[in-house]
């Protein structure tokens, strides 16, 4: 044995460990993951197994699955009809035995969703975008990225991991993306990334005038649509599609597990551009592919979407219903254009007490959202009403979050 551990002077793991877990919990933002099951074709019902007297019915309000589709009876029959079919997994990376014909089918859906040449899958948004923007990078020299302040962890980690050099403009903030850019080597490759639907805020990104910068400056445009496909446009393209921009956009990228109810991300863009990421990038070479029943199901939800309109008009139905609820009752919901509905706390205690009430008394399952994912002092509820939420769930919801303001004391909107 080491001399050192002998003599007690080794490094204590186990207290490193724990103090880490401590401190989350004395500011208040440990993470608790609520043991759940759906219940199949009657989202947002659920059951809750929180105790040992069986499962309790919950509703839930904090699905990313925002039309339901996931429980869409399309969506499954494709996905059992592909499970019977070639089975449950992939076999492997898309070079070595993972590649299926669903696969192709559903790039090619994508690439036409967005008006692109091709499409490329991945098995995450996360990945999606820490992959291709790290790839990205490192394929033009000298590039420099200018991202939004607010863009997501999966996009900041690509940016960091591309070890280009890098420029933060501030959220939505042209006229300061537009010094940034002016204050660079013209000559330089540059790369804009933003989002067009920032999920916690639910506000949207001025496009058309960042394409404009793009253009002047000789820029190219990565932009995430993950909060907004499915959601937004008349065949679901995003924002790009529903503003007309998105033949200006030289990277879009999304996502399959919120609005299209499955599971896995995906960029479009020019043939050339995805044969690059598809050559060069670990996060897409180095992964087992997506299982052909999870692409089926995707599949089978893009094709419904692009012809459907009745859940995007259910979903924005209920999300302006359900603001107006919260903004009667004096509640303050934050100011949103989109399908967000985020409820300011600004504490990250409250947040989960108030969490925590919601469920145990009521039978509401909404996750408070606490740093990082928001900043300090800026902590909320973020509710997502769908278009099976009807007006009585949003009446006892609205009731219940009165209730508890009034006995926890917190402060009412303005």
């Amino acid at each position: 044995m080491d001399a050192d551990l002998k003599a007690g002077r080794g490094v204590d793991y186990s207290r490193i460990f724990t103090q880490a877990i401590d401190r989350l919990h004395v500011e208040g933002r440990y993470r608790v993951f609520i043991d759940i099951l759906r219940n199949k074709g009657a989202f947002p019902n659920a059951r809750c197994f929180a105790g040992h007297n069986g499962p309790k019915p919950i509703t839930v309000w904090c699905s990313n699955d925002y039309l339901a589709m996931g429980q869409h009876h399309t969506v499954i029959a494709a996905m059992e009809e592909a499970l019977h079919d070639v089975g449950a997994g992939s076999g492997g990376t898309r070079n070595i035995g993972g590649n299926t014909h669903y696969h192709v089918d559903l790039e090619a859906e994508l690439a036409d969703l967005h008006g692109k040449e091709g499409a490329l899958l991945f098995t995450s948004g996360y990945v999606s975008n820490e992959a291709t923007l790290a790839t990205l990078a490192k394929i033009l020299p000298g590039c420099i990225i200018f991202s939004d302040e607010l863009n997501h962890a999966s996009m900041i980690a690509g940016i960091r991991n591309s070890g280009c050099e890098r420029h933060v403009f501030r959220h939505n903030d042209v006229d300061h993306l537009e010094e940034l850019l002016a204050a660079v080597d013209p000559a330089a490759p540059k790369l804009i990334a933003f989002e067009s639907v920032y999920s916690m805020d639910g506000d949207i990104a001025p496009i058309a005038a960042i394409c404009d910068l793009a253009d002047r400056y000789s820029a190219l445009t990565y932009l995430d649509e993950v909060h907004a496909v499915g959601m937004y446009g008349a065949r679901g393209g995003g924002i790009s599609e529903r503003d007309a921009v998105a033949d200006r956009l030289t990277i879009i990228e999304g996502t399959l597990g919120k609005a299209f109810g499955v599971m896995g991300g995906y960029i479009t863009a020019d043939q050339t551009i995805i044969d690059v990421i598809r050559s060069y990038a670990p996060g897409f070479i180095f992964t087992t592919s997506l299982s052909p029943v999870l692409v089926s199901g995707a599949l089978a939800s893009v094709r419904h979407l692009k012809a459907s309109s009745v859940e995007r008009d259910g979903q924005q139905a209920a999300a302006a219903m359900l603001k107006g609820m919260f903004a009667d009752a004096g509640l303050p919901v934050m100011d949103s254009t989109t399908h967000i509905v985020p409820l300011m706390v600004g504490d990250p205690v409250k947040a989960k007490k108030i969490s925590d009430i919601l469920l145990a008394e009521y039978g509401v399952y909404v996750q408070p959202i606490n740093y990082p994912t928001v900043p300090r002092g800026t902590e909320r509820l973020r509710f997502t009403p769908g278009p099976a939420h009807d007006e009585a769930m949003m009446r006892e919801l609205t009731g219940a979050l009165v209730e508890i303001w009034s006995r926890l004391e917190l402060r009412k909107a303005a």
